[in-house]
């Protein structure tokens, strides 16, 4: 007797990984093309309003890439400058983010950048590497955090001169500032590195620095971050300074050559010219290389009867064998005074 005929097997159960692989892709891939879309729409959109606050926001190329884990967005002949005639600009613009986190971005200029500055002229600058990250842009303040490798400074011809002719390394960060109800405010942190600064040659900071290298951090609270967004023609720090804005709880570190000092302010302010006013307290070890170096400096600055008074004191109180002093550098009247001496203009914010 015969075997009855079996049924054969169903090979449904084969393709149906396939099946949810392709439609998995098919899903990623809508969602990469409606991300990029959205990508493309905001960045039109934020230029058209840029443009209409009196910005100049101009590219002449643009192109979104990625698929299917990145957005990567391409912009070449890429200027922005604001209504105060300050500007950068860049032969090349790139900003990458992964598709599935794009609230994270690291922006690099492959061929470095160009900065004018008003009414003083354009500077090139070149390095290993210019970079710029951002993450949690949909926050009220993000984090941002802004670094350059080796950067050279190169003063276009008739611009008037930069103080830094090359750097180890530049960085600048900024961070919500949290309250003790960890909710973030108006109040922004910021935080600046220059490591192995090199100042330009007879310059002040070469003198400063005694021909050494100018390592500086400082760290502060902005108040009332949100006015400076935007920006008329005297610069976005007009506006903050008209409505009370200050730099709070200040605290840095500067090592110049063989002088160093750590240097604190509670409140520092800009006038009404954008020079600005408040003290700051210095705690000083061998001032006197740095006084005199800036004396010796012929970048026209620096006030030499005030430094020579300044090195003068200090090397006063080097001579009674005190390496360590505890100054108070006051800025007001638009000059930087250090106790009866005025040493330099105070620094102008805008």
């Amino acid at each position: 007797m015969s075997d009855a005929p079996t049924k054969p097997h169903s090979r449904k159960g084969l393709y149906a990984p396939f099946i949810i692989v392709l439609l998995a892709l098919a899903a990623w891939t809508g969602w990469w093309f409606y991300l990029t879309h959205q990508i493309d729409r905001q960045i039109e959109t934020q230029a058209a309003a840029m443009r209409q606050a009196g910005w100049d926001v101009r590219f002449s190329e643009k192109t979104i890439s990625g698929w299917p884990f990145r957005a990567r967005v391409g912009l070449r002949d890429v200027t922005i400058g604001a209504p105060s005639h300050h500007a950068v600009s860049a032969l090349e613009l790139a900003a990458e983010a992964n598709a599935y986190q794009p609230t994270k971005w690291v922006i690099v200029a492959p061929q470095g950048l160009v900065l004018t500055r008003a009414g003083k002229g354009e500077v090139a600058v070149a390095g290993d590497a210019i970079r710029m990250s951002a993450s949690g842009i949909d926050q009220r303040w993000p984090n941002l955090a802004l670094e350059m490798v080796n950067p050279v400074f190169t003063v276009a011809p008739q611009g008037e001169p930069f103080p830094i002719a090359r750097a180890a390394r530049i960085e600048f960060y900024t961070r919500p500032h949290l309250a003790a109800s960890t909710t973030p405010g108006d109040d922004v942190d910021v935080m600046f590195r220059l490591v192995d600064g090199q100042g330009r040659a007879d310059g002040p900071v070469e003198g400063f620095a005694q021909d050494g290298m100018l390592t500086l951090q400082l760290e502060a609270t902005i108040g009332q971050a949100s006015l400076l967004k935007g920006g008329d023609a005297a610069g976005v720090f007009s506006a903050w300074t008209r409505g009370g804005g200050t730099f709070r709880n200040l605290r840095g570190d500067i090592q110049a050559g063989a002088s160093r000092a750590t240097l604190s302010s509670d409140v520092l302010r800009a006038d009404a010219d954008g020079r600005l006013i408040g003290q700051v307290a210095l705690q000083s070890q061998k001032p006197l290389p740095a006084l005199s170096g800036l004396l010796e400096s012929r970048g026209g600055v620096a006030n030499r009867i005030g430094a020579a008074g300044a090195a003068a004191a200090a090397g006063a109180t080097q001579a009674a064998g005190k390496d360590d002093m505890a100054l108070t550098l006051v800025f007001r009247d638009g000059r930087a005074w250090l106790g009866p001496f005025s040493l330099a203009p105070a620094p102008k914010l805008f």
